[in-house]
């Protein structure tokens, strides 16, 4: 359901990210990652199959950032224009 956020509504996603390899044909989650049965999941498959690694602190600051949004501080995409416009 959408919410009123400064006047304008604002719509919440809750999403987790996390990362999986392909095993026997299936899409087994790295780490602990618990999704209820029947979850709808996306995947997005990185045609190259460069990776990346975070370090422990940009795991830590993106982590941070997260739950920034899941508290809902956040920032509207019209209040970041108007922001950037001044």
């Amino acid at each position: 359901m959408p919410t009123r956020h400064e006047g304008t509504w604002c719509y919440h996603l809750d999403m987790k990210v996390f990362s999986a390899k392909v095993r026997g044909g299936a899409i087994i989650a790295e780490g602990d990652v618990d999704l209820p049965e029947g979850s709808t999941v996306t995947v997005v498959v990185d045609a190259d199959e460069r990776n990346f690694a975070l370090s422990p602190e940009d795991q830590a600051e993106l982590s941070k950032r997260a739950d920034e949004v899941d508290r809902g501080d956040v920032v509207t995409a019209a209040e970041l224009l108007r922001r950037l416009a001044q």
